[in-house]
């Protein structure tokens, strides 16, 4: 954990300070002091994060793959879409490859864009890149150390039942899944 002498602005110090409070291995956390229009002095503690991709692994027209991820967190396994942190210099088209093999064992022969969201944006600047993975091979996982990951191809419609119902709680798959889905129904 690294300071910088704990020091809110004085009246004259500009439109923003920044303390950096922690900074870990894929995220930091940053006490930001900010000038209201009032001129009141607001301070709030943001996650900063480099951001990540979120596949939408389309095994047929009819079939989605999702995965059950033990996350410790909150103490759950919960199913989700394939998704991972961009840690590293790559494009986002190429983020999602990596993350949809290592996760899935997928590999896609056509990739998609499918637009972005901001997971949390009152404590968290994450965007997340949405895209959906097409005529897929299948392949072996490749899980980093320690993660506990299983597939689960299920119909599409059960997926967006899923979602309705509460068994797929997970932000960002229930996003993605009903994006996606409003793009299908909106281009047919």
């Amino acid at each position: 954990m690294a300071g910088h002498g704990g020091q809110s602005p004085d009246a004259a110090g500009g439109p923003e300070k920044r303390e950096l409070l922690l900074e870990a291995a894929r995220f930091r956390v940053v006490r930001r002091w900010e000038r209201c229009a009032d001129g009141a002095l607001r301070v709030r503690d943001v996650i900063e994060h480099p951001g990540s991709v979120v596949v939408v692994p389309m095994v047929s027209p009819g079939e989605v793959c999702l995965v059950e991820v033990v996350r410790v967190a909150v103490g759950m396994t919960l199913l989700e879409l394939p998704a991972g942190t961009l840690d590293r210099v790559e494009s986002l088209p190429t983020a999602a490859a990596r993350e949809l093999a290592e996760e899935t064992g997928y590999r896609a022969g056509r990739m998609s864009a499918a637009g972005g969201f901001w997971m949390s944006p009152g404590i968290l600047r994450e965007r997340m890149h949405l895209f959906i993975a097409e005529d897929l091979v299948a392949g072996p996982q490749a899980l980093e150390p320690g993660e506990q990951i299983r597939t689960r191809v299920v119909r599409w419609e059960e997926a967006l039942t899923m979602c309705r119902e509460g068994i797929i709680d997970d932000a960002k798959t229930v996003a993605g899944l009903l994006l996606v889905d409003a793009c299908r129904r909106g281009a047919t």
